[in-house]
């Protein structure tokens, strides 16, 4: 559908240099027959299976297994797996071992789905491509060695670096900006070796060809006819194939008439790419979204067309045959070019036209951004917990066969929703809702699993009538290191007292629910070590003494404040409220009921700083404009504020206090459309409190949003930050954004994704966001920052209307930042992991609490996992793939095959390792760690074997020998990594490494 925005940047006009002279000889073409399915997007995946996905596979084996000429791609995994587990028969499943074995189907990228690459997590996408990768080296062997990301709308520098890490040989792209695109097309720059690391650099390199700007479809105008061309089995049907096989807009049959006519505008179309290109050798993409439902009248239709051209190569001057990725790319390497070199900056924002930015999509459906998220964060704990519960051995009745098809069926939901029609909030409604159905599924599933297995740690009354007088609670870390956070709990009562595992009265602190007027939040502190619980029993109290006579929790104080209009004008900081811990001081202001400056206690600085919501309001009727809708952000002017007064309220306790400020559109509203709750931990910043006292947590509540608005949240500061924002890909790295004038569209194109991180910052001071779900982020003045939370959209555009893909979202939104304020040096090294603590935050589970219940016996404390505050534990899993880890071991068990099938493996542990600093960014943080797993892992058991394998697990590292491709000389080269000894390694910066652990039974 198009490309990307031109950045004037040094490392992209290396790129751009003058094309040199072709060699003589003629074209070689490429034409990769493929078909693009998207998982959901306008249908669901069952509908889509039932109308066409299912028909690819079979009639492409069918056909393929033909004419041994032929050749085809497959790249998503969802959709070939439903039909392989629920379609395929033992003959065709025997055609398509036959067909890999012979190269003639070709597994590419081989993800669950083709992941989004601008709002997703990091974790997420090696999650979903290790989730396909598994499946295919489970099944038949192989391991895909080029990516094919054809889709996504804007290219991340962290991708290149996941899929080298991976072992791909090359990577594939397309959707770039328009005008960029068309700058490297004339400069033969659509190909070069891309470092997507900074850190990493030459280690982590990777092959990179961007399509030209026909992009993965054929192109579909032939001039000689009135239909398309090449797409002979016309448009898929929905919601059932027709019965007379006669499809919509099927091409003009190739006859002995035309058949010319067809030489003659694929020739054309190959020798106008053939320019764009260095090396004379042309990939022609044969095939669009939902092609080859019908592989037997495609191909019936292209063989002779392809004969008829090699027939007269010397008048067409190129020859043609059916290939997959992988001859493409080895013809191309085999030529041993010199090619230029991209640094680590990243293909974001898109625009495919000068009015069509696709930022919108950043924010799009915020609730389902959010809730894959949580799911991906309940997976990750519930992946180390079930890993824990196992080592050194089962210590409950948890039948592990039930556990793992929990974990299994979350895994594959978390996966789904990582496509880059789902995350993104581009899909349908009803898409939307199957996304939603099947995470929510899964994570009820993986709660009764977590429940399980903290719950077997603590005794259960086992009496008859028990009289519930509270709550036990288990709290659970999932991060590798020690963690002091408050956790949040809804009670119905007020009076309580809170005890821990030896009765030991625990510090909290209860207040007034901002949900629920007869409830309360119970806030409790709590330090839990690496992979830990700690186990809490809530009481519900009469008077101000338990039975035991511990003292019940401390009720919050509540200040109302009146309410103030916008157009109030403020006394100058005359009326200020400070708030204040050992690390800020925030201070309102009385006269406007908004934060007016946060000062840094320890340095006795500053900042101004003020918060409030705007909308931008989106043109809905395309003659009057550029619309906004799923994908697009096009404002017709700024944004203006979207409320007239504004109330404030402050919740005063020993523990924390809470700030509550409510925002209505109208003065005579009863019911507020924004709110914004801050909360300041009284916390010492001590190594054990650093993250907490140095962080201010803010939610808000967005919505419902009136008609074609989209909701920001702007923060005004008096940093001298240039108009320089500063966000991330994917949680993984950070990218410079300064603010660049289009003629326009500036707004829209001046906006990116956060998915984890963003700041703004001067020689004094920076302002940090962390946020929980992803989001549009935009720098548009000089020390502002604002987030676009909401958007509610409809136009009337048919093909928006069409696929019903309007954006008409009613709903009310509740998104998390975390703010942090400070000098360099200190919020450099807070980040990732406060990042991190935000996304990984402790999960509590409870259940009633019975008066007769025993007394709890000292309980036993298995050894913590804890690691360096440098290094993140990413995963840590027992995955139940059934594989040999020997690679010629596992192929003899396929070709022997499986009498019965095979049980999954429980004793292998997959360990990933993270590095979260980049090279260079802080004198101590930067430095490698070296770790001993034999003694970080210990509280599993002895650690026997650990084996490095990559990414996603399906190589082992010393066999892995990826191709070199030869680059001009003068760039920096990155460090070799090193080997384990024994069971040490060092990891260094921005690493991931990826193992096998086997414990002593």
């Amino acid at each position: 559908m198009g490309p990307l925005r031109w950045l004037p940047l040094l490392g992209q006009l290396l790129l751009l240099q003058p094309p040199p002279a072709r060699p003589a000889g003629p074209i070689q073409v490429f034409v990769v027959p493929h078909s693009h399915m998207d998982v959901g997007w306008v249908y669901t995946v069952q509908e889509s299976m039932r109308a066409y996905a299912a028909n690819v596979y079979t009639t492409v084996v069918e056909e393929l297994t033909r004419g041994r000429q032929r050749r085809f791609i497959a790249v998503e995994q969802e959709f070939f797996r439903l039909w392989w587990d629920g379609v395929a028969s033992e003959e065709q499943k025997c055609q398509v071992r036959q067909l890999l074995d012979e190269g003639r189907l070709e597994f590419v990228l081989g993800g669950q789905v083709m992941h989004d690459e601008a709002v997703t997590y990091m974790d997420d996408q090696i999650l979903q491509l290790t989730e396909g990768h598994g499946f295919l080296y489970e099944t038949f062997g192989i391991r895909p060695q080029f990516s094919w990301h054809v889709d996504p709308f804007g290219a991340s520098a962290t991708t290149p670096t996941l899929f080298a890490l991976t072992g791909f040989n090359a990577h594939l792209i397309s959707r770039i900006d328009y005008n960029l695109k068309d700058a490297m097309q004339e400069a033969q720059g659509l190909q070069f070796v891309w470092r997507g690391s900074p850190s990493l650099s030459e280690q982590q390199e990777i092959f990179t060809h961007v399509m030209d700007r026909y992009s993965y479809c054929t192109p579909s105008h032939i001039p000689f006819s009135n239909r398309s061309g090449f797409y002979w089995n016309g448009v898929a049907v929905f919601p059932e194939p027709p019965p007379d096989g006669m499809y919509p807009n099927m091409s003009e049959p190739v006859t002995e008439t035309n058949i010319h006519l067809y030489a003659e505008a694929l020739v054309a179309n190959v020798k106008q790419r053939a320019m764009w290109f260095r090396t004379p050798h042309v990939l022609w993409p044969w095939g669009c979204d939902k092609q080859f439902f019908n592989a037997s009248v495609q191909f019936n239709n292209m063989d002779p067309l392809l004969d008829y051209i090699n027939d007269r190569t010397a008048q067409f001057g190129i020859s043609v045959q059916y290939a997959t990725l992988s001859d493409y790319f080895r013809a191309l390497h085999a030529f041993n070019m010199t090619w230029g070199i991209r640094d680590h900056q990243d293909f974001i924002p898109y625009s495919s036209e000068p009015q069509q930015a696709w930022t919108g999509f950043y924010s799009s459906r915020s609730i389902l951004k959010g809730l894959a998220r949580q799911a991906s964060a309940m997976l990750h704990a519930a992946e180390s917990m079930f890993t824990r519960y196992m080592w050194p051995a089962p210590n409950g009745t948890l039948d592990s066969t039930w556990a793992l098809k929990q974990l299994q069926e979350l895994r594959w939901a978390v996966s789904e929703v990582q496509h880059h029609d789902a995350i993104t909030g581009t899909e349908s409604p009803k898409v939307n809702n199957m996304y939603v159905e099947h995470l929510r599924t899964g994570m009820l599933g993986v709660y009764k699993l977590m429940a399980s297995i903290a719950l077997d740690r603590t005794p259960v009354y086992r009496g008859t009538d028990p009289r519930p007088v509270g709550y036990s609670v288990s709290v659970y870390n999932p991060l590798a290191w020690n963690i002091t956070t408050i956790i949040t709990m809804t009670v119905t009562f007020p009076n309580v007292s809170v005890t821990d595992e030896l009765g030991h009265p625990v510090s909290a602190q209860i207040q007034n629910s901002t949900e629920d007027p007869s409830a309360y939040e119970l806030l409790i502190l709590t330090t839990i070590p690496g992979l830990s619980y700690r186990h809490y029993k809530v009481r519900h109290t009469h008077g101000y003494q338990t039975d035991t006579g511990g003292m019940v929790v401390p009720v919050a104080s509540t200040h109302k404040f009146s309410l103030k209009l916008r157009k109030q004008t403020s006394q100058k900081g005359k009326h200020l409220l400070p708030v204040t811990n050992d690390c800020y001081t925030l201070l309102f202001d009385l006269d406007t009921n908004l934060l007016h400056s946060i000062q840094e206690r320890q340095r006795n600085h500053t900042v101004r700083m003020t918060q409030e919501f705007l909308e931008y309001q989106a043109n809905g009727d395309v003659k009057q404009g550029p619309i906004s809708d799923n994908y697009l952000f096009a404002p017709n002017k700024t944004a203006e504020p979207a409320w007239e007064a504004v109330g404030m309220e402050m919740v005063v306790g020993t523990l924390a206090t809470d700030i509550r400020q409510y925002f209505y559109r109208n003065v005579t509203d009863q019911s507020y459309i924004y709110s914004i709750h801050s909360r300041l931990a009284h916390m010492h910043p001590s190594p054990a409190g650093e993250l907490l006292c140095q962080r201010i947590e803010q939610q808000y509540r967005v919505g419902p949003l009136d008609l074609n608005r989209e909701a920001i949240l702007r923060t005004s500061s008096d940093l001298d930050s240039q108009q320089v924002l500063y966000s991330d890909n994917n949680g993984y790295q950070m990218q410079r954004r300064p603010y660049k004038a289009f003629k326009s569209n500036s707004i829209a194109r001046n906006y990116y994704p956060i998915v984890q991180s963003a700041f703004i910052e001067d020689d004094k001071s920076r302002l940090v966001l962390l946020a929980e779900r992803a989001h549009g982020i935009s720098s548009q003045q000089n020390g502002q920052v604002e987030v676009m939370l909401h958007r509610r959209l409809w136009n009337n555009l048919d093909w928006d209307l069409k696929y019903n893909l309007t954006l008409n979202d009613t709903s009310v939104v509740h998104p998390v930042l975390w703010l942090l304020l400070g000098p360099k040096s200190v919020t450099t090294a807070l980040r990732p992991r406060s990042g991190l603590a935000l996304q990984h935050r402790p999960v509590v589970l409870f259940r009633e609490l019975a008066d007769e219940e025993a007394p709890v016996q000292r309980p036993h404390f298995p050894p913590p996992v804890i690691l360096f505050p440098k290094l993140h534990l990413q995963i840590l899993s027992i995955p139940g793939w059934k594989y040999s880890r020997k690679h010629d071991q596992h192929l003899r068990n396929l070709q022997r095959g499986h009498p019965e099938k095979p049980q999954a493996n429980l004793r292998r542990v997959l360990l990933r390792l993270q590095h979260l600093y980049e090279a260079g960014e802080d004198p101590m943080l930067s430095q490698p760690v070296t770790v001993d797993l034999k003694v970080a892992l210990r509280g599993l058991g002895s650690v026997i074997s650990l084996e490095e394998r990559s990414l996603t697990g399906t190589w082992d590292m010393q066999m892995l020998k990826r191709w070199h491709w030869r680059t001009k000389t003068g760039h920096l080269r990155g460090h070799t990594t090193s080997r384990p000894e024994g069971f040490t390694v060092t990891v260094y910066p921005k690493e991931i490494r990826t193992f096998f652990v086997h414990f002593q039974r």
